[in-house]
C-alpha cells in the first residue's frame, strides 16, 4: 500500500516535470535561455527541452511594434515653441542583446526620442518644420537607429503625427494663407485675361489675313473678268465693219450733243467720219448746195453745246450751205469738221450768241432760220472746210 503511493508521488513529480521541461516556441518568438545564471542563447522555434529545475527562459517577441512618444515642446532655430507627437516603429532582429543590453526598451527609447527631437527641430527654423515632415522622419529615424542599434532593435519608421505652432503663429498663418490664395487668384484672372486677349489677336489677324486673301482672290477674278471682256471686244472688233463703226460714232456724238458743256474735244478721226456723213448728206440736200472755190479760208465755230450752234461759211463771195447733222433729238452742238490736222477744239465757244452764224470776213449773209433753228430738234449745220467743194445738185 505504501509502496503504491510512492509510486503515484513519483510519477505525478516525473509528469510535472516533463511538462515544464518541454517548451513550445512559435515562428515569430524565441526565447533566451539562461542556466543557472549563465546565458546560453536562445532557443526555438519549435519544441525546446530545458531544465526546470535549473534553467530559466525570457520569451522575445520579433514581431514589428510600435511606440507612441507623448507631446513634447521644442524650440526652433528662430525660437518659436512649438509641440510635435509622433510614433515609432521598431523590431528586434537580436533578441540576446535585447534581452542583455536594455532592461526597459519602451522607456529607454521614449526618452531617447525626446531629446532626439528635441535636438532636430531646434536645427530647424518653423517654415521648414511646418513644411518639412519627410526631413524631419527621417532624421529621427536615422538619429534613433544609432542608438537602438546596440540593443538589437531597429527603428523601422518614424512618423510626425501632429506639429501644434503658437497661437500667434496659427494666427500669421491664416493671414499668409489668405494672402497666398489672394495671390494665386490673381495671377490666374491675369493668365486668363493674356490667354484671352491673345486669342482674341489671333482671330483679329486671322480675319485680317482672311479678308485680305478674299479681296485678292476677288481681284484676281474681276482682272480675269475683265481680260476676258477685252479679249472678247478685241476679237468682236476684229470683225466689225466700216458701218458698225460709224453708228458707234453717231452713237457718241449724240452722247457729247447731250452734254450741257460749252466746249468740246474731237478727235481726229472724226474728219474722216464728217467726210463720209457730208455725202450722205450732199445727196439729200443738193438742191441747196453749193461750190466753195479752191483756196479759200475759212474757219468754223461753235456756240454753247446746249442750243444750235452757228457754222461759219468760207471766205469769198458764196452763200453758206447749211447741211444737217444726225445729232441727239434734244438738241446737240454743231460738230464743225478739222480744218486740215488742226483739232475741232480750237474753235468752239467762239459764237457770242447761241444758233447765230458767224461771219469770219464780214461779207456774207446769215443762213436762214429753216436751215439754222428749223432743224428738227434744234440740230446746227455744218460748215464746209475750206480745201474741199460740195458737188453739184
Amino acid at each position: 500500500m505504501i509502496v503504491g503511493i510512492i509510486i503515484g508521488i513519483v510519477a505525478l513529480i516525473l509528469l510535472v516535470t516533463a511538462g515544464l521541461s518541454v517548451k513550445i516556441v512559435r515562428e515569430y518568438q524565441r526565447v533566451v535561455l539562461f542556466r543557472l545564471g549563465r546565458a546560453l542563447g536562445t532557443r526555438g522555434p519549435g519544441l525546446v527541452f530545458i531544465n526546470p529545475v535549473t534553467d530559466r527562459t525570457t520569451w522575445v517577441d520579433l514581431r514589428e511594434r510600435f511606440l507612441e512618444i507623448p507631446r513634447q515642446t521644442a524650440i526652433t532655430q528662430d525660437n518659436a515653441s512649438i509641440s510635435i507627437d509622433f510614433i515609432i516603429f521598431y523590431k528586434v532582429i537580436d533578441p540576446s542583446m535585447s534581452v542583455l543590453e536594455v532592461q526597459n526598451f519602451a522607456a529607454a527609447a521614449q526618452n531617447v526620442a525626446a531629446t532626439t527631437l528635441r535636438s532636430v527641430v531646434g536645427d530647424m527654423a518653423l517654415d521648414d518644420v511646418l513644411s518639412k515632415r519627410e526631413q524631419i522622419n527621417a532624421s529621427l529615424r536615422v538619429r534613433l537607429d544609432e542608438v537602438t542599434e546596440r540593443w538589437g532593435v531597429k527603428v523601422t519608421t518614424v512618423e510626425v503625427r501632429e506639429v501644434n505652432p503658437p497661437p500667434g503663429v496659427l494666427e500669421a498663418m491664416t493671414r499668409q494663407m489668405s494672402a497666398e490664395r489672394t495671390r494665386r487668384a490673381a495671377i490666374i484672372e491675369a493668365q486668363g485675361q493674356k490667354s484671352a486677349a491673345i486669342t482674341i489677336a489671333e482671330g483679329a489677324q486671322q480675319s485680317v489675313v482672311l479678308a485680305a486673301e478674299g479681296e485678292r482672290q476677288s481681284a484676281i477674278l474681276r482682272a480675269e473678268g475683265l481680260s476676258t471682256a477685252l479679249e472678247k471686244i478685241r476679237t468682236v472688233g476684229r470683225e466689225l465693219d466700216a458701218n458698225t463703226m460709224r453708228l458707234q460714232y453717231y452713237e457718241t456724238l449724240k452722247q457729247v450733243g447731250a452734254s450741257p458743256s460749252t466746249k468740246l474735244v474731237l478727235p481726229m478721226e472724226i474728219g474722216g467720219l464728217l467726210n463720209s456723213l457730208r455725202g450722205l448728206v450732199s445727196g439729200d440736200s443738193g438742191a441747196n448746195q453749193a461750190a466753195v472755190p479752191a483756196g479759200s479760208t475759212g474757219s468754223a465755230t461753235l456756240a454753247d453745246a446746249s442750243g444750235p450752234a452757228a457754222i461759219a461759211p468760207p471766205a469769198g463771195d458764196h452763200e453758206p450751205v447749211a447741211a444737217p447733222v444726225a445729232t441727239d433729238a434734244l438738241g446737240a452742238g454743231a460738230i464743225p469738221e478739222p480744218n486740215g490736222l488742226q483739232p475741232a477744239a480750237s474753235a468752239l465757244g467762239e459764237a457770242p450768241v447761241a444758233g447765230a452764224i458767224a461771219e469770219p470776213n464780214g461779207g456774207h449773209q446769215p443762213v436762214g432760220d429753216d436751215s439754222a433753228a428749223g432743224a428738227p430738234g434744234g440740230a446746227a449745220p455744218i460748215a464746209e472746210p475750206e480745201s474741199a467743194h460740195l458737188p453739184a445738185g
